[in-house]
């Protein structure tokens, strides 16, 4: 069994070659179709998302499965191998392990720590095991990749903190503001930073929302997105009298909210807080605003600042990340290594299975006037018997000892097995899967 990954990502390659390659619709059902049919690969995962398309696999071989592929993305998209081999990857063994961890932990992502990219390789492997295209080894592994993603969740501090402007203008209004739910917002302008910090505070709970614009349409149009309030641009003072929390990004050329104008709004709110991000370049909100009591406001400097801090965090606990990854590493490769030794078990309890029933059977023909009893206790007997001999083997051929293979063929050669553990292909199958539990 050899693990495998092909792909691109956002490292790699850029959109253009990443739109192409691209699979959506009947292009993921037809591609799970035409990998069923190639003799490299005996299982498949296809995870394709904006950043990122890579095929996880079990092969024979690990190049010529590296090789079929790269032909089959080639052929399926109709692009040139000479293209797509300058954007393509490759890992086996060790490195697929690691990569597929590191995959599923958002370590490889464009945002270290972000949600997202679980959530899409779980679908992908929810799609394949639909289409049947994996088994117990790709099954086994994101099963445990999707536990080694929990894991560095649960143990480090990996997503905690907002790595975005918009987002962190949000976590800062949770610190000032322990319930957004109850709380008012106001956009005013229209910028794109600015529109998804909006859209942040919407998906945390703000449901009071007015929009205001030079332009009414616009603001119009702006707050029918999300589903508020449109305010004239001359009325939005009278408007901060009642609004918590306002986000402006108007690309105005002067102050269009000054000090003394703050000083009276907030004697009308009886000192209520009120929180300001000030997303505009050049500046819209007077800074000396900040001077007031129970007045917050934060530019687009001190949001970089909170940024960056949090960017640093993230990448100490990358750190920490990244040493699950290690450990986990080697747990799987503890499980798949002891899956060389499961046809010599199976053969060799075979054999000895067989030996016994032939001889148990011929002295029970020999044997005449025994009873159901005495049968079942001579069965009973040659039974333990068996299991006792081939217990000590077995442990040996379970257990952790570096030269395995050369332990392997010894057990092989001693009880003639050669011949037979060719031919457990099935049963071997069987036998891994009642190991499958064994690395929860």
């Amino acid at each position: 069994m050899n693990i495998l990954v092909v792909g691109l990502n956002h490292k790699t390659a850029d959109i253009e070659v990443r739109e192409k390659i691209a699979f959506d619709g009947h292009k993921l059902s037809d591609a799970f179709s035409i990998m069923s049919t190639l003799s490299e690969i005996k299982e498949n995962i296809i995870l394709s998302t904006c950043n990122r398309v890579e095929v996880y696999a079990n092969v024979k071989d690990a190049d010529s499965g590296a090789e079929c592929i790269k032909k089959f993305l080639s052929d399926f998209h109709n692009i040139p191998r000479e293209t797509l081999d300058k954007s393509l990857y490759a890992y086996d063994g060790r490195n697929a392990i690691r990569h597929i961890y590191r995959v599923a932990s958002s370590l490889d992502s464009m945002v270290v720590g972000e949600p997202q990219i679980l959530g899409q390789l779980k679908d992908a492997f929810e799609f394949a095991l639909k289409r049947k295209s994996t088994g117990v080894f790709l099954n086994r592994l994101m099963k445990k990749t999707l536990s080694v993603a929990k894991r560095i969740r649960t143990e480090t501090k990996i997503a905690e903190s907002a790595v975005s402007i918009s987002f962190a203008a949000v976590e800062l209004a949770k610190k000032i503001f322990e319930d957004l739910h109850t709380k008012s917002f106001m956009l005013m302008g229209a910028g794109e930073m600015a529109e998804l910090a909006a859209g942040h505070l919407i998906n945390n709970g703000v449901k009071d929302v007015l929009v205001t614009n030079r332009t009414y349409e616009r603001a119009e149009e702006i707050a029918k997105e999300f589903n508020g309030k449109a305010v004239k641009f001359d009325e939005f003072l009278q408007e901060l009298v009642h609004t918590d929390i306002v986000i402006c990004s108007t690309g105005a050329p002067h102050y269009i909210l000054l000090k003394e104008q703050m000083h009276k709004i907030m004697k009308q709110r009886k000192n209520r807080p009120v929180f300001i991000i000030d997303i505009s370049v050049p500046r819209n909100i007077d800074p000396e605003i900040n001077n007031l009591d129970n007045v917050y406001l934060y530019n687009v400097d001190d949001l970089k600042g909170i940024v960056n801090t949090n960017i640093q965090e993230r990448s100490r606990e990358a750190e920490k990340a990244e040493k699950i990854v290690d450990e986990e590493i080697e747990a799987f490769l503890k499980w798949q290594k002891s899956l060389s030794a499961v046809p010599t078990i199976v053969a060799l309890r075979d054999k000895a299975e067989a030996i016994r029933k032939d001889e148990l059977e011929k002295t029970l023909h020999k044997l005449s006037g025994l009873g159901e009893k005495d049968v079942n206790a001579i069965e009973a007997l040659t039974n333990s018997i068996v299991n006792k001999l081939v217990h000590f083997p077995t442990t040996a051929l379970k257990s952790e000892a570096e030269d395995k293979d050369a332990m392997i063929d010894i057990v092989n050669r001693i009880f003639g097995l050669s011949m037979e553990a060719g031919g457990q292909s099935d049963k071997s199958e069987d036998a891994i899967k009642e190991k499958d539990n064994e690395l929860e």
